[in-house]
C-alpha cells in the first residue's frame, strides 16, 4: 500500500504549523519585528504553495496569487491592529513589518526556484531527503541572520 502513494510536491503542513507556533513565542520574547515578519511571510508563502497544490481548479491553483492574497491580508491585519506604521520602527525608511514580509515572501519564491533548478539538474530527483523543506528553512535562516547581525537587530 505504501508504494502506491502518489508523490506530492508541496510544503510540509506540519512544518508550517510548527513555524507558526514559534512566531508567537518569538514576538513575546521581544525579537525585532523585521525578523519575525520574515518568518511570518515565509509561513504565509509556504501555506500559499500548499493551498495551490491542493486545489484542482486551474484558476485557483496559482501559488503566486495565493501568496499575494495572504501577503495583503497579513499587511491589512498588521495595519488595522496598529502594529504597522509605528514611529521609528523602520529600516531604510520602510516599515520593518512591510520590509520583513516582502523579504520572507521573496525568500520562499527563491527557495522554490532553487529546488526546481536542483531537480531539473538531477533529472527530477532531489539531492537529499526533505530538500523541499530544508532549502526554504535554510534560506529563511540565512536571511534572518544577515538582517539580525548586519543591522544589529535584537
Amino acid at each position: 500500500m505504501f508504494f502506491l502513494v502518489k508523490p506530492v510536491y508541496a510544503q510540509c503542513p506540519i512544518c508550517v504549523i510548527t513555524v507558526g507556533g514559534g512566531l508567537l513565542i518569538a514576538k513575546k520574547l521581544g525579537i525585532d519585528d523585521l525578523l519575525v515578519s520574515i518568518w511570518i511571510s515565509g509561513l504565509n508563502t509556504a501555506i500559499a504553495f500548499w493551498i495551490a497544490n491542493s486545489i484542482k481548479k486551474k484558476v485557483l491553483n496559482n501559488p503566486i496569487l495565493w501568496s499575494a492574497f495572504l501577503f495583503i491580508t497579513s499587511i491589512l491585519y498588521f495595519y488595522f491592529s496598529k502594529q504597522m506604521g509605528r514611529l521609528g520602527n523602520t529600516l531604510f525608511g520602510i516599515d520593518k513589518i512591510l520590509l520583513g514580509m516582502t523579504i520572507g515572501m521573496l525568500v520562499i519564491f527563491l527557495a522554490n526556484l532553487v529546488d526546481i533548478m536542483v531537480r531539473k539538474k538531477n533529472k527530477g530527483k532531489v539531492l537529499f531527503t526533505y530538500q523541499k523543506v530544508v532549502v526554504p528553512l535554510f534560506l529563511l535562516l540565512v536571511f534572518t541572520l544577515i538582517f539580525k547581525y548586519g543591522f544589529k537587530l535584537r
